[in-house]
């Protein structure tokens, strides 16, 4: 195991207890861990795998992704703390179980407690297969609901969340004609897909697999945008949910929606795009505070599988999100700047009695 030089100096480094690089010759593994904070309790977060340019890329990626970890844990009350891992590579040809063997032997012999858990491009497969190197892998528990897949939950506690968004911005949240724009319809986007057009909402869809564009053609009658236009839609609401970034220099003063409430994690490429999307007038939900709800999923089948307080836990995003916005409005700052504080008080008081399991 070999630890990163000068990841300190980086711009994404945010005082993280460790960063590992993960380097394996025989199975061509390359990636990273971060872990943020463990004030609350062990990390915990999924392992993406993705085709970055250059793992200059994946750095910054896994740097930002485990402090929205933390940050997503606190404001969700959840005694666990923020990490993440990638893998660079094609998730579709570049994935062998050697290589996921060896990405279990890094998680095992970090120095701090990380729970390794699915992400985009891993799943519950890949979890066990890592699980036969180290006990810190999440989502693997036998007899859980939806085999230990977390995605479930996490469109759930988005579909809570647009519902409470929407009630905010427009006064009810009856979605019954609400025209809504995904941008990514894998795991997460197609579920909530689901639950959006059940609820009666119009969807457009955008992703850079034409198969999953498909799929939600024929089963929610959705209109395909391409992943260029997606963000420019004409729509009430616009749901990142694909990877990170999406709002950024180019696509800020581009966006039609009133609301903007995705999955994916940093869609903003800086808090300043938050700021800008307030000065228009549109509502833009934080992330990590509207799709904790794979967090909150792993969290219960770790401690025991308790299905209804997990259900009350899920529900209970839409009472965050509307405390956000309630402070939000009274202080005149941007929802994304009063859900860090917030989280912040949580994190930041819980510096004793780390737990070390859950």
């Amino acid at each position: 195991m070999m630890s990163i030089m000068n990841y300190t100096s980086l711009p994404d480094f945010d005082h993280h207890e460790e960063v590992v690089r993960c380097v394996d010759e025989g199975s061509g593994l390359r990636g990273f861990i971060a872990v943020h904070n463990t004030n609350r309790g062990p990390a915990l977060g999924g392992c993406r795998m993705w085709t970055y340019g250059d793992e200059a890329a994946a750095l910054a990626d896994v740097l930002r992704l485990s402090r929205g970890q933390t940050y997503k844990a606190a404001l969700a009350n959840l005694d666990i703390g923020g990490g993440k891992s990638v893998i660079i590579g094609d998730p579709r040809s570049d994935k062998s179980r050697d290589l996921l063997l060896a990405m279990g032997d890094y998680v095992n012999n970090l120095n701090v407690s990380y729970i390794i858990a699915e992400d985009s491009g891993t799943g519950v497969a890949d979890m066990r297969v890592m699980n036969e190197r180290t006990q810190w892998v999440a989502g693997v528990v036998e007899g859980s609901e939806h085999g230990g897949d977390p995605s479930p939950s996490t469109a759930y506690g988005m579909f809570v969340g647009i519902k409470a968004a929407v009630r905010h911005r427009f006064g009810s949240d009856n979605l019954a004609g609400m025209r809504i724009a995904i941008q990514g319809v894998g795991n997460v986007g197609y579920r909530l897909g689901a639950l959006l057009y059940e609820a009666g909402a119009s969807l457009y869809v955008a992703d850079v697999f034409a198969d999953n564009c498909e799929c939600a053609v024929r089963e929610f009658d959705a209109r395909v945008v391409s992943v260029e236009e997606i963000h420019r839609t004409e729509v009430d609401v616009y749901s990142p949910c694909a990877l990170g970034g999406a709002i950024n220099d180019r696509t800020v003063m581009q966006i039609k929606a009133a609301v903007v409430a995705g999955a994916a994690n940093n869609q903003l490429s800086s808090p300043l795009h938050g700021n800008r999307l307030q000065k228009r007038g549109i509502l833009c939900v934080p992330d990590y505070a509207i799709n904790a709800g794979g967090i909150i999923d792993i969290a219960y089948e770790r401690a025991g599988g308790d299905q209804e307080g997990k259900r009350r836990h899920l529900d209970s995003i839409s009472d965050t999100l509307a405390e956000l916005f309630r402070r939000a409005d009274e202080s005149g700052r941007s929802t994304a700047r009063v859900a860090d504080e917030l989280a912040e008080e949580r994190f930041q008081k819980r510096s004793e009695g780390r737990h070390h399991q859950i």
